[in-house]
């Protein structure tokens, strides 16, 4: 997806001073003598239309003027002397900057505080413009006018300009403005996750997992239709499948994503992935070197960060089929061997996935996820007779048919992670399963 322009909130999400305002609120609620009022009252409201509020609702017998300036003063001094920027944010504006693109700020602060905070920081050059909830009529973060004006000024088109927010508020605005939306999340401002993530198009627990190429790569949800989008995503398995099988999957592949350590295999059976991902842990240091020259984008990550190497590799599948329109049929190989958590996890990510189908091809075994809402059965064929199939429940509520082998099922409920399905035999070349309701791992073994 293309970046035109990027509009930035400033507290919370460049600077770190989401704990000064909320002392600076404690102090003006206190100055003005009204009782306690709660944070999250005021915190979408510009500082006016606060100090506003506490006089001509509440009663405060200082003026709206006099509480305005007072705690603006106190802002401007703690912003100068206590407040962080945000760590890595400096070097996200940089990498933005050497892009040639241009960025606005949008905030509920006041302009002249604003740009005390950046001041302090030497973050004044980045920015093209500076925007007020002030400047828009007082209209606070419930609206999207700052997010509009900004884009105004940015001379930008809302489907390609970017807005990184970290309150719930204005992620959720700016996501029904039209933004493409990053939502910043850390674990020391009182925000909960699903009050966030909902509304993002990128979530991030800091602008060490951002990156230009991760906001290009990134494509929104599409309708889809046509033939599907074959991706092989190849992991960083401690035990990887065999470069022979990788080939042949890679064949039979549009599109092929390599997760970090996948690369070492990728290189040894000369498959040259379309994007390489990762934090670069886990791959050797040649074959790292090998994919991030070889492939046609690069899209890199830190190794302390909250998502897997490959949940951000089966992201970059989907972002493409959603580019050319596409159902997803993703193939994953490498991802198994070695850690039964991993493999365990493994499962789980592709039975949440959105796709058309999605399935595991290791040298020993095929395991596909087989669900009513995507690839809902599976002919098993000659090739499988008198090998052995176990299918086990991934969801709530699943219930199977299987034929044509040992013991047969029909419309049968299945338990959730139960054993009910383990260890069942192919008779027939006309075996078959089907997912009724729910989702099933379904497991072809031997070869």
């Amino acid at each position: 997806m293309d970046v035109s322009g990027v509009i930035f909130d400033c507290d919370g999400t460049l600077v770190d001073s989401m704990g000064m305002w909320r002392e600076a609120s404690a102090w003006l609620i206190e100055e003005s003598g009204v009782g306690d009022v709660p944070f999250d009252r005021i915190e979408s409201l510009s500082l006016r239309d606060t100090c506003a509020m506490l006089h001509d609702e509440m009663g405060a017998k200082a003026t709206a003027d006099e509480l305005y300036e007072g705690v603006c003063s106190r802002v401007r001094d703690a912003y100068a002397s206590d407040v962080q920027i945000m760590p890595g944010a400096r070097a996200f504006l940089d990498e933005l900057t050497a892009a040639g693109v241009p960025m606005v700020i949008a905030s509920s602060t006041p302009v002249r505080e604003l740009r005390c905070a950046l001041a302090a920081h030497g973050l004044e050059g980045y920015f093209a413009d500076l925007v007020s909830t002030e400047d828009v009529g007082g209209r606070d973060k419930e609206f999207p006018d700052v997010y509009l004006e900004a884009a105004r000024r940015l001379g930008t088109p809302h489907e390609t300009t970017w807005v990184f927010e970290d309150a719930p508020f204005g992620v959720r605005t700016a996501h029904r403005a039209g933004f493409a939306v990053v939502g910043l999340f850390n674990d020391h401002d009182g925000r909960r996750e699903e009050d966030v993530r909902p509304w993002c198009d990128i979530f991030a627990h800091g602008f060490a997992e951002l990156s230009l190429a991760l906001l290009r790569d990134y494509e929104r949800p599409a309708a889809a239709h046509g033939a599907p989008l074959r991706a092989l995503v190849v992991d960083g398995s401690p035990e990887p499948s065999s470069p022979a099988l990788v080939s042949r999957l890679a064949d039979d592949a549009d599109y092929v994503v390599v997760a970090d350590g996948g690369a070492d295999v990728c290189r040894a059976a000369g498959v040259v992935p379309d994007v390489f991902c990762g934090d670069g842990d886990s791959a050797g240091t040649e074959a790292a070197a090998w994919a991030r020259s070889a492939a046609r984008t690069c899209v890199s990550f830190p190794s302390e960060k909250y998502a897997t190497d490959l949940a951000l590799a089966l992201d970059c599948a989907r972002h493409e089929a959603a580019r050319r329109g596409a159902p997803l049929a993703v193939t994953l190989t490498c991802a198994s061997g070695g850690r039964a958590d991993h493999a365990l996890a493994v499962v789980g990510l592709l039975a949440s996935l959105d796709s058309a189908s999605a399935r595991i091809v290791e040298d020993g075994y095929e395991m596909r996820v087989l669900k009513p809402e995507g690839e809902a059965r599976w002919e098993l064929g000659s090739q499988a007779v008198g090998r052995t199939f176990s299918a086990i429940a991934v969801a709530p509520g699943t219930r199977v048919d299987e034929n044509g082998m040992q013991w047969e099922l029909s419309d049968k409920p299945m338990e959730l992670l139960g054993d009910l399905g383990v260890s069942n035999v192919v008779t027939s070349p006309a075996a078959s399963i089907v997912c009724r309701t729910g989702a099933v791992a379904a497991y072809l073994l031997g070869r």
